[in-house]
C-alpha cells in the first residue's frame, strides 16, 4: 500500500515515481514488486561502505535520499516523466515542489529542484517545505529509549537543515510550512 492508494483524485500514471524500495511505514521489500528498477540495487563492485538501498527500510537521511537522485537510471527515468508533461504544456511558466523537510525525502527534493534549475534556469520554481507536527507521548517513550529519540531528532534537525538550505538556494521563492512555530525542531 502506497500514500497514492488512497487518493479520490485520479493521478495520471506517469506522475507518479514510485520507490520500490521504500513504503510508507518504513519496511522494505514487504510488498516490492516483482522486478525492481535497476537503480533500486546497485552500488560499485568491491563498495561494503554504502549498503544496499533495498536494505535500508526508511528514506531517514538527507544524503540517502540525495544518493537515490545521483543514480543515472533514477534520474532518466525522472528526466521522461518530466519532459512528457513539459512537452504538454503550451506555455509553461513554473514549478511547484512540494517537499518533506525532515526525512530523506528532503534530499530528494533538493536533487528535483536541482534538475529543474539546471534544465530550466529561466522558470519559477516555488518550494513548499513540509514538515509534521511532532507528538512525544508516554508510548514513545515506552518503545523507544533516550538515545533512540535523541537519533531521530537529530535526524530530523540535520534534514531540516539540509534541506532549507539546499531547496532555497534552487528555488525562485522557498515558503518552509508547519503547524508547529518552531518548524518541528524543538
Amino acid at each position: 500500500q502506497l500514500w497514492s492508494d488512497y487518493l479520490r483524485v485520479p493521478l495520471h500514471p506517469r506522475s507518479l515515481l514510485v520507490l520500490q524500495q521504500f513504503n510508507h511505514d518504513g519496511c522494505a521489500g514487504r510488498q516490492r514488486a516483482k522486478q525492481e528498477p535497476s537503480w533500486a540495487c546497485k552500488r560499485s563492485e568491491g563498495d561494503t561502505s554504502v549498503p544496499l538501498l533495498r536494505d535500508v527500510g526508511r528514506l531517514k537521511a538527507f544524503g540517502q535520499g540525495e544518493g537515490l537522485m545521483q543514480d543515472p537510471a533514477c534520474l532518466e527515468e525522472l528526466d521522461d516523466r518530466l519532459h512528457f508533461f513539459v512537452e504538454e504544456c503550451d506555455y509553461l511558466q513554473g514549478f511547484q515542489v512540494l517537499c518533506d523537510l525532515h526525512d530523506g525525502f528532503s534530499g530528494v527534493g533538493a536533487k528535483v529542484t536541482e534538475l529543474l534549475q539546471d534544465e530550466y534556469s529561466r522558470k519559477g520554481i516555488l518550494t513548499w517545505g513540509l514538515t509534521p507536527v511532532i507528538h512525544k507521548t508516554e508510548f514513545d517513550y515506552f518503545f523507544f529509549s533516550p538515545l533512540q529519540e535523541l537519533e531521530k531528532d537529530v535526524y530530523r534537525l540535520m534534514n531540516t537543515a539540509l534541506g532549507i538550505v539546499h531547496l532555497s538556494s534552487q528555488s525562485s521563492l522557498f515558503c518552509p510550512l508547519s503547524l508547529n512555530s518552531s518548524l518541528g525542531l524543538k
